[in-house]
């Protein structure tokens, strides 16, 4: 078990996406809007179902961390903070996922 997580992971994003350009792969999907991470966050997206259809652990386990970075890149791009999806995840689990999901139907 590692002691990362995902506020280390979006307080990393958020120290690269101030250097140049030229010198962070974070900027560089950062300077191109909201656009730049969504797509990268795709690719990564349907590299990781690939893996996991063909029971590629090591590839998926590779694949989620791409996913979970492109997506606390497109988060930052975005103005959005690990702290509101936390928030919003913790709102989601006081019911059942089946009671939430058809509560979104409905509004």
């Amino acid at each position: 078990m590692t002691d990362f997580t995902l506020d280390d992971l979006a307080a990393l994003v958020a120290d690269r996406a101030q250097a140049p350009v030229d010198q962070s792969y974070t900027a560089k999907l950062l300077s191109g809007g909201p656009a730049k991470p969504a797509k990268k966050l795709g690719e990564e997206a349907v590299e990781a179902a690939i893996a996991a259809v063909q029971g590629d652990r090591a590839g998926l386990v590779s694949e989620a961390a791409d996913v979970l970075y492109h997506l606390v890149v497109l988060l930052r791009a975005g103005g959005v903070g690990i702290d509101e999806v936390m928030q919003e995840l913790a709102r989601r689990t006081a019911q059942s996922g089946l009671a939430e999901k058809a509560a979104r139907r409905h509004t």
